[in-house]
Formats: C-alpha cells, structure tokens, sequence
C-alpha cells in the first residue's frame, strides 16, 4: 500500500522556520521525483519545490526561492522541505507528492502518488 505521511507543520511566526518532513512507503521511492505542493483557504494547490529521484536537482516556485529547500534522504525514503524567513502568504497546507518522471514536475496532476498534507499557519 503506497503511503505518503507529512508531518512537522505547526503555528510559527512570521520570520521563523519549519521543516516538513514527508515518510513514504509502499513504492520504489529512489526512483520518483518528489515535490511539495501547497494550498492555501479559498486558493488551488500550488508547487513549491520538487527534487529528481536521486537528489542531484532541485527546482523551486519564484516565490519559495533563497528561502526553501527540499532535500531527500533514499536510504530512509524521507523527503523535506526546510522553509525558512517565513511569511504570512506561506499559510497552507503542504502536500507532499510522487512523479516518476521529471517533466512536468510542477504540474500536480501529474503526480502519481499524494500525502494527506500538514497544515503550516504563519501569523504577521
């Protein structure tokens, strides 16, 4: 059974940091790029990050750049999202997600595989 787990959102404030963490099992995770998705009240669910399957490339939304970074650890099938400088328009809940293939990788109906998300509040 395929399972993406988020966990590590919480209430932080502006200018403070978080590192998500996503746990995922139950497919060949070394070979799927993973990427990071938000949403947030009342918007569609946008891509923050993504990193190709053996962590060598990242690729980051203009808004998330020089402040986020996405990492992957395969021997443990871990993927984060270190999000630092925080800021208000940062609330949402962010998924985590699985692709096999890098193109499109900011497209998130491409995605094969979808965590349950974890809810980030930024407060001003």
């Amino acid at each position: 059974q395929v399972q993406l787990v988020e966990s590590g959102g919480g209430l932080v404030q502006a200018g403070d940091s978080l590192r998500l963490s996503c746990a995922a099992s139950g497919f060949s995770y070394s070979r799927f790029a993973m990427g990071w998705f938000r949403q947030a009240p009342g918007k569609k669910r946008e891509f923050v990050a993504a990193v190709t399957p053996n962590g060598g490339s990242t690729y980051y939304a203009d808004s998330v750049k020089g402040r986020f970074a996405v990492s992957r650890d395969n021997s443990e099938n871990m993927v984060f999202l270190q999000m630092n400088s925080l800021k208000p328009d940062d609330t949402a809940v962010y998924f985590c997600a699985a692709r096999q293939q890098w193109v499109g990788i900011t497209r998130d109906v491409l995605y094969d595989y979808w965590g349950q998300g974890t809810p980030v509040t930024v407060s001003a």
